[in-house]
């Protein structure tokens, strides 16, 4: 048991470590990283295309990669914004590390991105671990989902620094109790910013672009009092960079150890493989060859281009 303990924390530290010479590569070229974690089906590729779409409108530049286990339906859903987009098949890993993450944006990610959304994912466990060099972390439920949603997940939810309820046109019909899901990730996360959103109606629209900005520019992020309290007491396995509100100003790197983090050393799969959706007439050459994610894995396989649907502003 113990063996595992350290090779858990071994892995995790050299995560770590990879995810801070990341962050520190994007910010000195004017990039922020916004790491996007929820359940399947929360609605985060629709809000997230909405974004995108509104970024463009702003003259924001911007970009998405997205990771699943198989398909490219969300790529392609991203790509019909008109943004640069990338497909990370994770062939059955049920995360992203930052090692992984560096080596897809290697040679793809224009230069001046001034926000990269990653789309983790779909999963509340593994992901919630790993930094990804992100300046801001988001966590995303749907009203559909459940108001216990934040205490079945505290690291996922603890160590968000912002959180993004979906759906919001039809939380009468499933009786979602907002009240009940404020006080519940209060109580993982006292202080983080709660914003209630629907794609489909507009509710909320920009704000997550909003907040995303102002973590690019240093103001405003929350810091989680897990985060603190992790770091206070040695443990330092899950991101948070920013400020709090009001309180701690200090720069936190606290890495969680919540609950919910069994699944965490999850890393004998096989190769990722990278498909480019960037918008660019005659592109060719949006695929990865590097390793997959620095644990023993076998090299990244090419793959032809995948041509998004009709792209549209």
């Amino acid at each position: 048991m113990c063996r595992v303990v350290d090779l858990r924390q071994a892995v995790l530290a050299k995560n770590d470590g990879a995810a801070q010479a990341l962050r520190d590569e994007l910010t000195a070229r004017g990039t922020t990283v916004v790491n996007l974690l929820s359940s399947p089906g929360s609605g985060k590729t629709a809000l997230l295309e909405r974004e995108l779409l509104l970024a463009r409108e702003r003259s924001v530049a911007v970009a998405a990669l997205t990771a699943d286990l198989a398909t490219e339906n969300d790529a392609v859903r991203l790509a019909r914004s008109g943004v640069p987009v990338k497909q990370v098949l994770t062939d059955g890993l049920c995360h992203l590390e930052a090692g992984m993450l560096g080596r897809h944006l290697d040679g793809w990610l224009p230069e001046d991105t001034r926000l990269l959304f990653v789309e983790n994912v779909g999963n509340l466990v593994c992901p919630a671990g790993y930094d990804l060099g992100e300046s801001l972390r988001v966590v995303l439920a749907s009203v559909t989902e459940g108001e216990d949603k934040p205490l079945k997940y505290p690291t996922a939810f603890g160590l968000a620094q912002l959180v993004v309820v979906t759906k919001t046109d039809i939380a009468q019909a499933v009786e979602f109790d907002e009240a009940a899901f404020r006080a519940n990730v209060e109580r993982v996360n006292p202080g983080v910013e709660i914003v209630m959103t629907s794609a489909r109606k507009g509710e909320g629209l920009g704000l997550l672009l909003d907040r995303s900005l102002a973590a690019g520019a240093g103001t405003g992020t929350h810091t989680p009092v897990m985060a603190r309290r992790q770091q206070a007491t040695g443990h330092d396995h899950a991101p948070v960079h920013g400020h709090d509100h009001g309180h701690d100003h200090g720069h936190l790197h606290g890495h969680g150890h919540g609950a919910d983090h069994e699944s965490d050393h999850h890393h004998h799969h096989g190769p990722g493989h990278a498909h480019d959706h960037t918008p660019a007439p005659g592109a060719d050459d949006g695929h990865d060859h590097g390793h997959d994610h620095g644990h023993d894995h076998d090299r990244d396989h090419e793959h032809p281009q995948v041509q998004p649907a009709a792209q549209t502003r």
